[in-house]
C-alpha cells in the first residue's frame, strides 16, 4: 500500500527509512521523498513513525537467548 501517493512510496519504504534513523515527516522527506508533495500523507507517515518506534522498542524489551 502506498503510504506517500504524490511520491509513490509504499508504507514498507517508509518502514525502512524508520528504521534506517528517520524519527520525523521531514526526515522522512529527505530521505525517500514521501510527505513532499500535497502533505495529505503527514498524519499516516507520523502513525508510521509512531508505530514502528512502539514495535522496535517493544523487540529491544525482549530477553536476549543464550
Amino acid at each position: 500500500m502506498y503510504a506517500c501517493i504524490c511520491a509513490a512510496v509504499t508504507t514498507s519504504q517508509v518502514e525502512a527509512t524508520i528504521l534506517a534513523g528517520a524519527r520525523t515527516v521531514s526526515d522522512i522527506g529527505e530521505r525517500c521523498f514521501a510527505g513532499t508533495g500535497c502533505g495529505n500523507c503527514h498524519r499516516r507517515l507520523q502513525r508510521l513513525i509512531d508505530e514502528t518506534k512502539s514495535s522496535a522498542e517493544r523487540v529491544e524489551k525482549l530477553p536476549q537467548s543464550a
